[in-house]
């Protein structure tokens, strides 16, 4: 057993996911995954949205990023807008805490349902340098989550090939810029004439997931729709951060 395995193990047994907050870990009893201090604090992404993107807006209709520059997916939607304590469960998540992958899987796999069927699911891949850091990809795990609860494929279709610096001050036009062959086919088989779930973490940008996309469809993929576990919320006149 690794030194991340029994961390987990070890968290779980002094603080059980059943019985306590998923964020703050505080006591519950009550079947909920957060206490009411920690619930007030996460925003789920059940309003208004970009019927493209999916990312939160003040109206019912495409924002103007999508407007300007349409993503390669045909549709996508998020659980949870990230800020507060959206943000900080998918951290959270993606800094040991992987249990936290069937909550957050199942509550992806439902949005899911509102987009078209799709053949199979697979996931935006880190480098395998970031995988053993980790010890999972976030993505993956996601993945699994979902596919066991809409009983389709998973498959492993993309790989990372490079590190990419840091995007978080980045524009999207500069953030694909960096993100240039740093992604590749892995497997051409698994969605040549396929439609695909994109499954990722957070949706910003967009720029990470179109780079994923272009790839996908340059193997042949028919349709690709995404799914994330949160997006950042659509603000007009961003400077396209």
């Amino acid at each position: 057993m690794n030194i991340k395995d029994f961390a987990e193990k070890l968290r779980d047994a002094l603080f059980p996911k059943d019985i306590t907050c998923d964020l703050c870990g505080a006591e519950i009893f009550d079947g909920e995954h957060f206490c009411r201090a920690c619930a007030s604090t996460v925003i789920f992404n059940d309003g208004t949205v970009c019927p493209v993107c999916g990312r939160k807006t003040a109206k019912p209709e495409i924002c103007m990023e999508c407007k300007a520059d349409a993503p390669k997916y045909k549709r996508g939607a998020s659980v949870f807008v990230y800020s507060g304590g959206g943000a900080k469960l998918i951290l959270k998540f993606k800094d040991g805490a992987s249990y936290l992958k069937d909550y957050i899987g199942g509550l992806m796999a439902e949005k899911a349902k509102a987009l078209a069927k799709c053949d199979c699911v697979t996931y935006v891949p880190v480098t395998k340098k970031r995988r053993r850091e980790r010890g999972y990809n976030q993505g993956e795990l996601l993945a699994r989550a979902i596919g066991k609860e809409l009983d389709i494929p998973v498959v492993q279709a993309l790989e990372k090939k490079r590190e990419t610096p840091q995007q978080k001050s980045l524009t999207k036009a500069a953030r694909l810029d960096n993100l240039k062959a740093s992604f590749a086919i892995r497997d051409r088989a698994a969605v040549k004439g396929k439609t695909v779930l994109l499954v990722d973490d957070v949706l910003t940008t967009g720029a990470t997931a179109d780079e994923v996309c272009r790839e996908l469809l340059i193997a042949g993929t028919k349709e690709i729709y995404f799914i994330a576990a949160a997006s950042v919320e659509y603000t007009p006149f961003k400077n396209d951060k």
